[in-house]
Protein backbone atom coordinates (compact mmCIF):
# COMPACT_ATOMS: atom_id res chain seq x y z
CA UNK A 1 0.00 0.00 0.00
CA UNK A 2 1.25 3.25 -1.00
CA UNK A 3 1.84 6.21 1.68
CA UNK A 4 0.09 9.36 0.77
CA UNK A 5 2.78 12.31 0.50
CA UNK A 6 2.41 14.59 3.19
CA UNK A 7 1.02 17.94 3.01
CA UNK A 8 2.87 21.21 2.10
CA UNK A 9 3.75 23.27 5.07
CA UNK A 10 2.33 26.16 5.33
CA UNK A 11 5.45 29.06 4.96
CA UNK A 12 5.07 32.52 5.55
CA UNK A 13 5.62 34.65 3.05
CA UNK A 14 6.43 39.26 3.37
CA UNK A 15 7.44 41.96 1.61
CA UNK A 16 7.39 45.63 2.27
CA UNK A 17 8.98 49.01 0.23
CA UNK A 18 9.05 51.93 1.46
CA UNK A 19 10.43 55.39 0.11
CA UNK A 20 10.68 58.61 1.51
CA UNK A 21 11.34 62.65 0.43
CA UNK A 22 12.14 65.45 1.63
CA UNK A 23 9.22 68.04 2.49
CA UNK A 24 9.04 71.26 4.31
CA UNK A 25 12.72 70.16 6.06
CA UNK A 26 10.88 66.97 6.79
CA UNK A 27 11.89 63.56 5.54
CA UNK A 28 7.93 62.71 4.57
CA UNK A 29 6.32 59.36 3.10
CA UNK A 30 6.04 59.04 -0.52
CA UNK A 31 5.07 55.12 -1.65
CA UNK A 32 4.40 52.46 0.98
CA UNK A 33 3.51 48.71 -0.04
CA UNK A 34 3.55 45.47 2.49
CA UNK A 35 1.70 42.46 1.69
CA UNK A 36 1.68 39.37 4.09
CA UNK A 37 3.39 38.89 7.54
CA UNK A 38 5.09 41.91 6.71
CA UNK A 39 4.22 45.52 8.76
CA UNK A 40 5.48 48.98 8.93
CA UNK A 41 4.60 50.90 12.20
CA UNK A 42 5.06 54.46 12.21
CA UNK A 43 5.71 56.24 15.57
CA UNK A 44 5.45 59.99 15.76
CA UNK A 45 8.61 61.78 14.59
CA UNK A 46 10.52 63.61 17.11
CA UNK A 47 12.82 64.87 14.54
CA UNK A 48 13.13 65.70 10.77
CA UNK A 49 13.70 61.69 10.28
CA UNK A 50 11.21 59.39 9.03
CA UNK A 51 10.72 56.43 11.39
CA UNK A 52 9.47 53.24 10.76
CA UNK A 53 9.39 50.47 13.00
CA UNK A 54 9.03 46.60 11.12
CA UNK A 55 7.00 43.87 12.40
CA UNK A 56 6.82 40.17 11.06
CA UNK A 57 3.55 39.38 11.99
CA UNK A 58 4.16 35.80 12.00
CA UNK A 59 6.36 35.68 15.12
CA UNK A 60 9.65 34.12 13.48
CA UNK A 61 11.22 32.72 10.64
CA UNK A 62 11.83 29.07 9.81
CA UNK A 63 13.13 26.59 7.08
CA UNK A 64 11.20 27.78 3.58
CA UNK A 65 9.62 31.44 5.34
CA UNK A 66 10.75 34.63 2.93
CA UNK A 67 10.59 37.88 3.84
CA UNK A 68 11.50 41.01 1.40
CA UNK A 69 12.13 44.63 2.27
CA UNK A 70 12.90 47.52 0.55
CA UNK A 71 13.59 51.00 1.86
CA UNK A 72 14.59 54.02 -0.17
CA UNK A 73 15.66 57.44 0.95
CA UNK A 74 15.47 60.08 -1.67
CA UNK A 75 18.05 62.86 -2.13
CA UNK A 76 18.10 64.85 1.48
CA UNK A 77 16.02 62.53 3.13
CA UNK A 78 16.43 60.55 6.24
CA UNK A 79 14.93 57.18 7.31
CA UNK A 80 15.16 55.77 11.04
CA UNK A 81 14.58 51.89 10.67
CA UNK A 82 14.12 49.27 13.55
CA UNK A 83 12.02 46.29 14.15
CA UNK A 84 9.31 45.82 16.92
CA UNK A 85 11.20 43.25 18.60
CA UNK A 86 14.28 40.69 17.98
CA UNK A 87 13.43 38.16 15.03
CA UNK A 88 13.92 34.24 16.23
CA UNK A 89 14.79 32.24 13.82
CA UNK A 90 13.59 28.79 14.37
CA UNK A 91 14.18 24.71 14.46
CA UNK A 92 13.89 24.54 10.49
CA UNK A 93 13.08 20.98 8.91
CA UNK A 94 15.85 19.64 6.34
CA UNK A 95 15.22 21.74 3.08
CA UNK A 96 14.97 24.92 2.01
CA UNK A 97 16.06 28.17 4.91
CA UNK A 98 14.54 30.92 5.91
CA UNK A 99 15.08 33.44 3.58
CA UNK A 100 15.44 37.67 4.80
CA UNK A 101 16.81 40.20 2.31
CA UNK A 102 16.81 43.53 2.74
CA UNK A 103 17.75 46.82 0.04
CA UNK A 104 18.34 49.88 1.31
CA UNK A 105 18.82 52.47 -1.65
CA UNK A 106 20.17 56.20 -0.45
CA UNK A 107 20.01 59.24 -2.35
CA UNK A 108 22.60 61.78 -3.05
CA UNK A 109 22.75 63.66 0.71
CA UNK A 110 20.26 61.55 1.99
CA UNK A 111 21.08 59.17 5.19
CA UNK A 112 19.44 55.96 6.31
CA UNK A 113 19.65 54.41 9.79
CA UNK A 114 19.32 50.39 9.54
CA UNK A 115 18.68 49.47 13.42
CA UNK A 116 17.35 46.17 13.79
CA UNK A 117 17.03 44.42 17.20
CA UNK A 118 18.96 41.52 17.48
CA UNK A 119 18.12 38.17 15.74
CA UNK A 120 17.91 35.01 17.92
CA UNK A 121 19.36 31.92 16.37
CA UNK A 122 17.82 28.92 18.08
CA UNK A 123 19.54 25.08 17.08
CA UNK A 124 18.83 23.37 13.85
CA UNK A 125 17.83 26.93 12.75
CA UNK A 126 18.61 27.77 8.86
CA UNK A 127 18.94 30.90 7.72
CA UNK A 128 20.13 32.98 4.46
CA UNK A 129 19.96 36.68 5.35
CA UNK A 130 21.63 39.23 2.60
CA UNK A 131 21.57 43.32 3.40
CA UNK A 132 22.17 44.98 -0.61
CA UNK A 133 23.21 48.52 0.29
CA UNK A 134 23.02 50.64 -3.23
CA UNK A 135 24.20 54.63 -2.11
CA UNK A 136 25.59 57.66 -3.64
CA UNK A 137 28.68 59.26 -2.48
CA UNK A 138 27.36 62.29 -0.71
CA UNK A 139 24.97 59.94 1.46
CA UNK A 140 25.94 58.08 4.67
CA UNK A 141 24.63 54.66 6.15
CA UNK A 142 24.93 53.41 9.57
CA UNK A 143 23.90 50.09 9.69
CA UNK A 144 24.39 47.20 12.49
CA UNK A 145 23.16 43.15 12.55
CA UNK A 146 23.37 41.53 15.58
CA UNK A 147 23.01 37.61 16.33
CA UNK A 148 22.42 35.89 18.85
CA UNK A 149 23.37 31.99 19.30
CA UNK A 150 20.77 30.64 21.33
CA UNK A 151 19.89 32.84 24.83
CA UNK A 152 21.94 31.87 27.42
CA UNK A 153 19.33 33.04 30.31
CA UNK A 154 17.67 29.71 29.08
CA UNK A 155 20.70 27.72 28.95
CA UNK A 156 20.27 27.34 24.97
CA UNK A 157 23.06 26.47 22.86
CA UNK A 158 23.19 25.96 18.72
CA UNK A 159 24.64 22.55 18.02
CA UNK A 160 23.59 22.42 14.67
CA UNK A 161 22.90 25.33 11.87
CA UNK A 162 22.86 26.29 8.87
CA UNK A 163 23.56 30.06 8.73
CA UNK A 164 24.88 32.26 5.55
CA UNK A 165 24.54 36.13 6.37
CA UNK A 166 25.69 38.90 3.56
CA UNK A 167 26.27 42.06 3.69
CA UNK A 168 27.42 44.01 0.24
CA UNK A 169 27.70 48.02 0.22
CA UNK A 170 27.78 49.65 -3.20
CA UNK A 171 28.73 53.42 -3.79
CA UNK A 172 27.47 54.82 -6.54
CA UNK A 173 27.73 51.62 -8.11
CA UNK A 174 31.34 50.28 -7.11
CA UNK A 175 30.97 47.41 -4.87
CA UNK A 176 33.12 49.19 -1.36
CA UNK A 177 32.47 46.57 1.11
CA UNK A 178 31.21 42.83 1.31
CA UNK A 179 30.85 40.35 4.45
CA UNK A 180 30.52 36.80 4.18
CA UNK A 181 29.34 34.84 7.60
CA UNK A 182 28.68 31.04 6.45
CA UNK A 183 28.05 28.79 9.38
CA UNK A 184 27.46 24.47 9.19
CA UNK A 185 26.94 22.28 11.98
CA UNK A 186 28.30 22.78 15.44
CA UNK A 187 27.88 26.86 15.98
CA UNK A 188 28.44 26.66 19.80
CA UNK A 189 31.90 24.56 19.04
CA UNK A 190 33.03 27.18 16.50
CA UNK A 191 32.28 29.82 18.00
CA UNK A 192 34.45 28.61 21.13
CA UNK A 193 37.21 28.78 19.42
CA UNK A 194 39.58 31.35 20.41
CA UNK A 195 40.35 33.53 17.28
CA UNK A 196 36.78 33.21 16.32
CA UNK A 197 34.46 34.72 19.10
CA UNK A 198 36.39 33.10 22.13
CA UNK A 199 33.48 31.46 24.02
CA UNK A 200 31.08 34.62 22.97
CA UNK A 201 27.21 33.73 22.09
CA UNK A 202 26.40 36.91 20.42
CA UNK A 203 28.00 38.84 17.45
CA UNK A 204 27.31 42.49 15.68
CA UNK A 205 28.67 43.99 12.82
CA UNK A 206 28.47 47.81 12.37
CA UNK A 207 29.02 49.21 9.01
CA UNK A 208 29.43 53.61 9.15
CA UNK A 209 29.55 54.86 5.32
CA UNK A 210 29.81 58.54 5.09
CA UNK A 211 32.31 61.24 3.87
CA UNK A 212 34.71 61.72 6.86
CA UNK A 213 33.84 58.82 8.21
CA UNK A 214 37.65 58.13 8.95
CA UNK A 215 37.28 61.07 11.80
CA UNK A 216 35.37 59.13 13.82
CA UNK A 217 38.15 56.18 14.01
CA UNK A 218 39.57 57.53 17.83
CA UNK A 219 36.26 58.45 19.34
CA UNK A 220 34.86 55.09 18.40
CA UNK A 221 37.95 53.31 19.79
CA UNK A 222 37.19 55.35 23.18
CA UNK A 223 34.39 53.49 23.31
CA UNK A 224 35.20 50.17 22.01
CA UNK A 225 34.63 47.20 24.81
CA UNK A 226 37.48 44.83 25.38
CA UNK A 227 35.91 42.43 23.18
CA UNK A 228 35.36 44.61 19.88
CA UNK A 229 37.48 46.10 17.07
CA UNK A 230 37.24 48.93 14.69
CA UNK A 231 38.97 49.36 11.14
CA UNK A 232 38.76 51.89 8.91
CA UNK A 233 38.23 51.02 5.05
CA UNK A 234 39.06 53.75 3.26
CA UNK A 235 38.33 57.67 4.32
CA UNK A 236 34.48 57.23 4.39
CA UNK A 237 33.91 54.16 5.33
CA UNK A 238 34.39 51.78 9.14
CA UNK A 239 33.40 48.85 9.73
CA UNK A 240 32.80 47.48 13.26
CA UNK A 241 32.51 43.82 14.56
CA UNK A 242 31.39 42.88 18.35
CA UNK A 243 31.28 40.16 20.33
CA UNK A 244 29.78 39.09 24.03
CA UNK A 245 28.81 36.44 26.40
CA UNK A 246 25.15 37.30 25.65
CA UNK A 247 22.22 39.39 24.13
CA UNK A 248 22.26 41.71 27.50
CA UNK A 249 26.51 42.43 27.16
CA UNK A 250 26.21 43.16 23.33
CA UNK A 251 23.38 45.83 24.32
CA UNK A 252 25.72 47.41 26.54
CA UNK A 253 28.55 47.32 24.12
CA UNK A 254 26.86 48.17 21.07
CA UNK A 255 24.54 51.03 22.43
CA UNK A 256 26.93 53.74 22.96
CA UNK A 257 28.48 53.22 19.80
CA UNK A 258 24.79 53.36 17.88
CA UNK A 259 24.59 56.79 19.68
CA UNK A 260 27.26 58.06 19.11
CA UNK A 261 27.37 57.62 15.08
CA UNK A 262 23.41 58.33 14.90
CA UNK A 263 23.83 61.97 16.84
CA UNK A 264 21.22 61.10 19.18
CA UNK A 265 18.59 58.84 21.01
CA UNK A 266 17.52 55.11 19.29
CA UNK A 267 14.78 54.53 18.20
CA UNK A 268 12.11 53.47 21.01
CA UNK A 269 12.14 49.97 20.30
CA UNK A 270 15.61 49.40 21.64
CA UNK A 271 14.54 51.11 25.35
CA UNK A 272 11.87 48.72 25.60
Amino acid sequence: MTKAPLPAAQRARGRTHLSARVRDGKSVLVDLHQAGASRLLFPRPATAALPAVWLNTSGGVTGGDRFEARFEAGAGAHLSLTSQAAERIYHALPGAPGRVSTTLGIGPGARIDWLPQETILFDHAALARNLTVEMAADATLLAVETLIFGRAAMGESVRRLTLRDHIDLRIDGRLAFADRLHLDGDAAATLDRRFVADGCGALASVVFATPGARRQLDPLRALLPESAGVSALGDDLLFLRLTAPDSFGMRRGLTPLLRHLSGGDLPRPWML
